[in-house]
């Protein structure tokens, strides 16, 4: 396999800062694995885990958390039911059918509004003839800085059913950024969110080079050809790793030359091995073992020449 090496002087940031993003056209790609790999190899990196909906880089890095934040983001109602008249108003506006009538005394109906139903449109609060009704900031999750064994980390945790993913990725990302400013750090490793929503463009936007993980099946081939196309439409160079290629050589081949023709780079690929899921197990990245699909990581983190 022939390497391909990308110098500093190719990304578009001129800041001294770099940041890489590995992202994944699907979930279970290897991507975190990687993640943590690289973040090993890397010299004095900062860690930011944006897969906020179901983050997991912290199962293989055991952070220390030294600062925890709240996220609030948009609004919930809340109906003071001292202060309710009864007259059902909010539940004819509510469009989102989150008003809901709980019983009935002799005195007045009793409305509370379902907290996981509520869209934060505020309709509700607008039209109240008896101003009965509160609109606080919703309270959406945590994000946390923590110490690792290779790195400070940020990385935060979104509450259930809860909203906005790709505003508190960009807390993640923009704590990162302070901490590599403020403690000199050169190199920023962001662990993203699979797919193309809106959390995975809030890792990407900006960043200087993406690593595409993908894997030699149908499914990988088509979500990879997605992904490249949400990389060329923001304008942000890529390379491309085929995890567990000897699966199906033939298809990782197909996938390379698709990258190829899209203009992505070819990182490396990474065959299948069974140690990894040994070394998840006692916490430890790839790299730190003695799994062989640890030589083929170094030669994609070599070949990115961060």
């Amino acid at each position: 396999m022939q390497k391909q090496a990308y110098s500093i002087g190719e990304y578009r940031d001129s800041t001294k800062i770099k940041e890489l993003v590995v992202i994944s056209g699907k979930g279970g790609t290897g991507k975190t694995s990687l993640t943590a790999s690289f973040a090993m190899l890397a010299d004095r990196p900062v860690l930011a885990d944006c897969d906020v909906d179901a983050a997991d880089l912290h199962l293989i890095l055991s952070p220390q958390v030294r600062e925890q934040s709240d996220f609030y983001s948009g609004h919930e109602a809340v109906i003071r039911e001292q202060d309710c008249s009864g007259c059902g108003i909010c539940q004819d506006y509510c469009r989102y059918d989150a008003v809901r009538l709980s019983e009935k005394d002799a005195r007045k109906p009793i409305y509370t509004i379902d907290p996981v139903s509520c869209e934060g449109c505020g309709v509700c609060v607008r039209f109240c003839p008896e101003q009965a009704i509160d609109f606080p900031e919703r309270l959406c999750g945590e994000w946390m800085i923590s110490d690792t064994r290779c790195g400070p980390m940020v990385h935060a945790r979104l509450g259930i059913a809860a909203e906005n993913s790709g505003k508190l990725v960009s807390t993640v990302r923009r704590e990162a950024r302070r901490i590599a400013e403020e403690k000199n750090h050169s190199l920023i490793i962001v662990d993203s969110p699979p797919g193309i929503g809106c959390p995975v463009i809030a890792s990407i936007t900006g960043a200087n080079h993406v690593l595409i993980v993908t894997e030699p099946t149908v499914s990988g081939e088509h979500d990879l050809e997605r992904v490249l196309a949400l990389t060329k439409h923001f304008g942000i160079p890529a390379s491309i790793c085929v995890n567990k290629w000897d699966l199906n050589p033939e298809l990782a081949d197909r996938i390379e030359n698709k990258g190829r023709s899209a203009g992505a780079g070819i990182a490396g690929r990474v065959r299948y091995d069974p140690k990894i899921t040994e070394a998840q197990l006692r916490e430890r990245a790839a790299v730190e073992t003695d799994a062989p699909c640890a030589d083929d990581i170094q030669i994609i983190w070599e070949n990115l020449s961060l």
